[in-house]
């Protein structure tokens, strides 16, 4: 018998290329609100990808207020400064336009708006109360699958990091337009895209609430991402290869938006926390270590993995397939190769062991000595 499950989605996704540079038109004919919030961060506006986006949303009669204060790893911070900037523009419009980071500030600043909640209220799954402003979310990486998320992370001290969850968070459109990720350098090309196969492989062995729906966008997802990651390094300017990231990317965001994440993401944030590491690059540096971690619970599932990607039909296979698709994307492959000591990793060890909502979805339990050995075995 099929197990009972609820799978949540945003509430419509348009995939349309060049569509960010007709934004306006698509929102006007969408939603009433004219007093626009767009959150992105300060390389996008200086670089000018956010600026044909704000020439068609001024058209369409929309007054556009940019924060561009979005950082790697964003602070309690920059999230109170972007909702402060709202209230001051009386927004009643969010646009998330960027990273991961920017779409999660985004989100935030969406129930802020709305809301007299203290934004340490929200920290936790389902502590939201009430609604949001209406939200629109523009992903620029192929990785994080933000848009399609009911997350946000923030950094909430020197180190640590704590989520909120609830299906407030949920977008009422989100718009992926390909055009966008078309300058993503190399490097940034791979860490996010190992990010999202990384989302795709740990919902399809998640502990808790893995579903039919969740494995089949897990599968579609992997599929595209892995067919796709080399050439997207390798070409930038490929178009096909840059909107199957993206679709996958997306693809993955809603499998693990409902078949949570574990304990590749639970090593990775402490490495983000203290080194400051691109989230998708610590995924990655985690990832062959924890598949094999994980390989006593999860083989049957690596194996079917393995044999959809022609890694072969063994569980290592796909293991070997995996690091092999990670070489070939020329990603930083140890941890010391992007100057992690071997001195922190005790330390890192016991900052894992507070990731204890991702811990739990692991299909194999992780102690702190489990964590330690984990990133020796990345170092």
């Amino acid at each position: 018998m099929m197990q009972d499950f609820t799978f949540d989605a945003p509430g419509a996704l348009k995939i349309e290329w060049d569509g960010a540079r007709r934004l306006g038109g698509l929102l006007a004919a969408r939603f009433s609100a004219r007093r626009a919030l767009l959150v992105t961060d300060a390389p996008l506006v200086r670089l000018g990808v956010i600026a044909p986006a704000l020439a068609t949303l001024e058209e369409a009669g929309f007054r556009v207020s940019v924060f561009d204060g979005t950082v790697a790893d964003p602070p309690e911070s920059a999230a109170l400064d972007c909702v402060a900037l709202g209230r001051t523009a009386g927004a009643d419009l969010v646009i998330g336009f960027g990273g991961g980071s920017s779409l999660d500030i985004a989100k935030l600043a969406a129930v802020l708006l709305h809301s007299d909640q203290p934004l340490a209220g929200l920290y936790g799954i389902d502590k939201v109360q009430g609604g949001r402003l209406p939200l629109v979310q523009v992903p620029t990486t192929a990785g994080t699958g933000s848009e399609v998320t009911n997350i946000t992370i923030l950094t909430t001290g020197e180190t640590t990091k704590m989520g909120v969850v609830a299906p407030q968070l949920y977008a009422d459109l989100v718009l992926l337009d390909a055009a966008l990720t078309l300058g993503l350098p190399p490097g940034q090309t791979a860490a996010t895209g190992i990010d999202a196969m990384v989302h795709a492989i740990e919902a399809y062995t998640s502990r808790h609430k893995k579903n039919p729906l969740s494995d089949l966008y897990a599968r579609e997802a992997l599929r595209l991402l892995a067919a796709n990651l080399v050439t997207a390094c390798t070409d930038g300017q490929n178009r096909p290869a840059r909107e199957a990231m993206l679709y996958g990317a997306c693809l993955a965001g809603k499998a693990f938006a409902n078949s949570p994440v574990g304990a590749v993401h639970a090593l990775a944030y402490p490495l983000g926390g203290r080194y400051h590491l691109p989230h998708g690059l610590t995924n990655a540096l985690m990832l062959g270590p924890v598949l094999r971690h994980n390989l006593p619970a999860a083989a049957p599932l690596y194996a079917e993995l393995g044999a959809l990607l022609g890694f072969g039909a063994a569980a290592t296979d796909f293991i070997a397939g995996m690091e092999a698709l990670m070489d070939r994307s020329g990603a930083p492959r140890r941890l010391r190769d992007v100057g992690v000591s071997a001195e922190s990793l005790p330390v890192l060890a016991a900052d894992a062991m507070l990731q204890t909502r991702l811990l739990g979805n692991n299909p194999v339990p992780v102690t702190e000595s489990d964590a330690l050995a984990l990133y020796r075995a990345a170092f």
